[in-house]
């Protein structure tokens, strides 16, 4: 290598290990200062028992240390889980007022109020056993407190509705277990599942009683929840007002025939089927069949309706399905369902021609997207009106 040559070589590498040091100290310099702001700024802090705390009017036995430790872990999870805790007091505002005026009415302890939080977080999920809405209702369970659970309908996810439902729940399970902690305890492990390890201990106290774990610590979420919910600064929750949720107003059209399309309907009365839906999350599909002497209510935001040609037809806030537009909607007292097989190179236009209903509404029927190709042999629902009648 010549003279010239190892000099430049010996000055890159000079170069590049300066370099190399540079950044490592910087990089050490940078760490150095991240951890000293850490340790200056950054601040996890224990939380302070209460004095006391009760639930349906039983007092928490906080001196227990088993239970105080219980208690202590969900308050924890509770507050330091922020996002989950804050949107779940902003919704608390738009729906706790309805669930606790039906508590009140049917003479459930209010604190049953916060089950519906520690179940759901107050929004329509289902669970991975199929557990669905607010209350977290199964479906056989659902039935038998008298909701309506079908492909069309499911009232587990009608608010008003399904907090009856729960009421009634209630109602049986402090008949025959006599205290409402252990009511608590028995919507999430079943009434005869508490009876069970009552019988076993030979103990009726929550507090004392060995459970599995989940159940164990049911109960703790619902006081800890409660706790921050009627608290929230005390845990550092500062929302403004106008930051809350908040309920709308609502106008109800009495529903005593079916509609075979919801977009179509609601596009002619001041809303669409985002909205319907919205309102209504117990309405399962863009169509509703209305069987003989039933009646449904579907909601509609208030606003909207007094601000539309429906206003002066509107009476404490109420319509009828007659009071509404229904321009070329055809309306019977019962739809069928079509299970339309498709073939090679049917389109969703050609079997909408085929059947002569909208394209639009067929997509709607069977969760489609504008333009989607269709498999050859898979199922299209087409939604008819049955033929009326000719007397014959």
């Amino acid at each position: 290598m010549k003279v010239k040559e190892r000099i430049v070589w010996l000055v890159s590498t000079l170069t590049l290990i300066l370099i190399v040091l540079f950044f490592e100290s910087h990089t050490r310099t940078e760490d150095k200062k991240n951890l000293e702001e850490f340790q200056q700024y950054y601040r996890v802090y224990s939380l302070a028992m209460p004095k006391s705390i009760n639930f349906a009017g039983t007092v928490i036995p906080l001196s227990d240390n088993d239970v105080a430790e219980r208690y202590d872990k969900e308050i924890l999870t509770n507050v330091y889980w922020q996002s989950q805790t804050l949107l779940m007091l902003k919704r608390a505002n738009k729906y706790l007022p309805t669930i606790s005026k039906i508590l009140i009415e049917q003479q459930i302890p209010l604190d049953f109020q916060y089950l519906a939080l520690a179940e759901s977080g107050l929004q329509n999920v289902v669970s991975p056993a199929g557990a669905a809405g607010f209350w977290q209702f199964l479906d056989k369970t659902g039935k038998r407190y008298g909701l309506e659970i079908s492909e069309e309908v499911d009232e587990r996810y009608h608010l008003e509705k399904a907090t009856y439902a729960a009421c009634l729940y209630f109602k049986e399970a402090y008949a025959q277990l006599k205290d409402w902690s252990l009511v608590a305890a028995s919507y999430n492990m079943g009434i005869e599942g508490v009876k069970k390890q009552i019988k076993s201990q030979n103990i009726n106290n929550y507090f004392d009683l060995y459970l599995n774990t989940e159940t164990a610590r049911y109960l703790f979420r619902i006081i800890a929840i409660k706790d921050i919910c009627e608290n929230p600064k005390k845990y550092g929750f500062n929302i403004p007002y106008n930051d809350l949720y908040q309920k709308k107003a609502v106008v109800y059209v009495k529903v005593d025939l079916s509609i075979s399309s919801l977009a179509a309907w609601s596009l002619q009365n001041a809303c669409n089927y985002k909205i319907v839906k919205l309102y209504n999350p117990w309405l399962r599909k863009p169509f509703i069949n209305v069987p003989l002497n039933k009646t449904y209510y579907i909601a509609l935001p208030q606003d909207r309706l007094y601000a539309s040609s429906l206003a002066k037809k509107i009476v404490n806030d109420t319509l009828t399905l007659e009071d509404t537009k229904q321009e070329n909607l055809l309306k019977e007292d019962m739809l069928t369902q079509i299970d339309h097989t498709v073939l090679r190179g049917e389109t969703t236009k050609t079997i909408a021609e085929k059947y002569q209903v909208n394209e639009e509404d067929l997509l709607i029927w069977n969760e489609l997207n504008a333009g989607a190709i269709l498999k050859p042999g898979s199922k299209i629902k087409i939604i008819k009106t049955l033929p009326e009648s000719n007397g014959n």
